[in-house]
């Protein structure tokens, strides 16, 4: 199941996509909610029914004429109001290389325990304009990355049983203001202000039961489901990552098993893979200049166009919009 949270009359509306078409829940039941995070704080109870309805309009058992083009609305985060957002660190490939870039060693940590940040909640967007404060031009990055929902309550949960907690998977970028993050994160603290103004969700939450078809197993040493889909990222057009969320070294149940160590995920909480292999200018740039010293730099800037493509999860697009001021944090440093 596709599902997507769009704006319908100032507030959010829950609908399931199917052939292009968007279908409020009401008219696969009635008595489905409206709203994702009511959908998912019920999610065991409220996703067979879904499914049911969805069977029987792509079965044409049940017709409606209430289906709307997906392309006519303007559309959210597909969970528009996460309880909360952790982002991973789960590919070796971008970790390695970006400490290579820096003529640092890979760090053997990587490879004993996965790891997460915490960030802005409140900020997560879907489709559509990404508002950026001058600083944020200070190195504006993308990060492509594939970020799962938890559906059902749970504390320390066990790896062999975390793919069970997962209602969905989505497509995520996770803006990035390399300036502040790298100057904050010298205080051994952060990431925060480069990361808190924009994390992009979207284009729709896909069930796990849609990619059954792209399963894969674990790398050697794992545990959990992973997934063959190419993952790519194109900026005005032009195309400038290339990676695959197969790729990952850790796998999301055991970033939910070291999440949920002494701590309860509620449904509505959002967790990232983490960047993909070439899935930031951060990346791209150093590899760029280890390969050649006259390499050009590049970051995002206002008026560009970036959208991310994932196999099984649609296409993500968003575009760089200068909020109108000319305020600077960086320029009240002491």
């Amino acid at each position: 199941m596709k599902l997507i949270t769009y704006l319908k009359e100032g507030r959010e509306q829950l609908a399931v996509l199917i052939s292009d078409m968007a279908y409020d829940m009401e008219v696969l039941h009635p008595d489905l909610p409206n709203s994702m995070n009511l959908f998912l704080n019920y999610w065991e109870d409220y996703y067979p029914v879904a499914q049911a309805g969805e069977l029987l309009l792509k079965e044409g058992t049940r017709t409606s004429n209430r289906g709307i083009p997906v392309s006519q609305l303007e559309l959210l985060s597909p969970v528009p109001f996460p309880t909360s957002c952790r982002d991973g660190y789960a590919f070796r490939q971008h970790v390695a290389a970006a400490r290579r870039n820096r003529k640092a060693e890979m760090i053997p940590e990587f490879d004993q325990y996965p790891i997460f940040y915490f960030t802005n909640h409140h900020s997560i967007q879907g489709p559509g304009e990404i508002l950026c404060m001058p600083d944020h031009f200070e190195k504006l990055d993308f990060e492509l990355e594939v970020a799962i929902v938890i559906g059902k309550h749970g504390r320390n949960i066990k790896a062999a049983e975390a793919d069970e907690y997962i209602a969905g998977l989505m497509i995520m970028n996770d803006m990035s203001a390399r300036r502040l993050q790298m100057e904050e994160m010298l205080l051994n603290l952060g990431p925060a202000k480069g990361k808190d103004f924009s994390t992009v969700l979207g284009p729709w939450l896909v069930t796990p039961d849609e990619l059954t078809a792209y399963e894969i197993p674990a790398k050697e040493n794992h545990t959990g489901k992973n997934w063959n889909l190419r993952m790519k990222c194109f900026v005005n057009g032009v195309q400038v990552s290339d990676g695959n969320s197969g790729d990952m070294d850790w796998t999301f149940a055991e970033i939910i098993e070291r999440a949920s160590y002494g701590v309860s995920l509620y449904p509505g909480d959002v967790i990232g893979s983490g960047t993909v292999g070439t899935g930031c200018f951060l990346e791209l740039n150093g590899t760029g200049k280890l390969n050649d010293p006259n390499y050009t730099e590049q970051w995002l800037q206002p008026g560009d166009l970036v959208e991310m493509e994932v196999d099984g999860l649609g296409r993500l697009s968003n575009t760089i919009v200068a909020e109108d001021t000319d305020w600077s944090i960086l320029q009240q440093k002491k």
